[in-house]
């Protein structure tokens, strides 16, 4: 009585473990920058955490350069680890900004690049349609990691204007600690 049933099972399993092996032989396309690989991974590594100052500092460099150009923007600085050190909301910035200034430091931090990056390689095609699916990414130009000594000690996310607005007064800030 129980040999059917675990004979079922057993074919079941046998069939799925063909059946995932055929899919999962897929060949690689020649047209796919992503099927390059590289000898050796480029990247900027981690240092200690901003401190509160050094945030205050970025912000502040920010704000003035927002508040230069007539731009009300919403400031986030955060740490490696993408956690919040420091926020400033400028009068009438959008309530959106808010969350949005904050995803981008974050997103600059955590994955060390500025999210300008995302932004330009979805806008190559189909074969980078993949980065939406990566936790807490975003594709919008305004995100730029804050970098000391050669190491990331934090990131800089503006939101509040138009991309290219965000990016100027997220470079600004991030510029202003060295």
């Amino acid at each position: 009585m129980t040999f059917k049933p675990m004979f079922r099972i057993a074919a079941a399993a046998s069939f799925a473990m063909f059946a995932l092996g055929a899919v999962a032989q897929v060949p690689a396309d020649p047209n796919n920058p992503n099927e390059a690989l590289p000898e050796k991974a480029a990247f900027l590594p981690y240092g200690e955490t901003i401190k509160l100052d050094q945030a205050m500092k970025a912000a502040d460099a920010a704000r003035a350069e927002a508040a230069k150009r007539g731009w009300p923007m919403c400031i986030a600085v955060v740490a490696p680890s993408g956690d919040l050190i420091y926020f400033a909301k400028m009068d009438d910035c959008q309530y959106a900004s808010v969350r949005i200034a904050q995803h981008k430091a974050r997103t600059a931090a955590t994955y060390r690049r500025p999210t300008v990056v995302f932004e330009r390689l979805l806008g190559k095609g189909a074969f980078f349609n993949y980065l939406p699916t990566l936790d807490d990414v975003i594709a919008s130009r305004g995100g730029n990691p804050i970098v000391v000594g050669g190491r990331i000690i934090g990131a800089i996310g503006v939101s509040g204007g138009t991309g290219s607005q965000d990016d100027v007064v997220s470079q600004a800030g991030a510029a202003a600690i060295k």
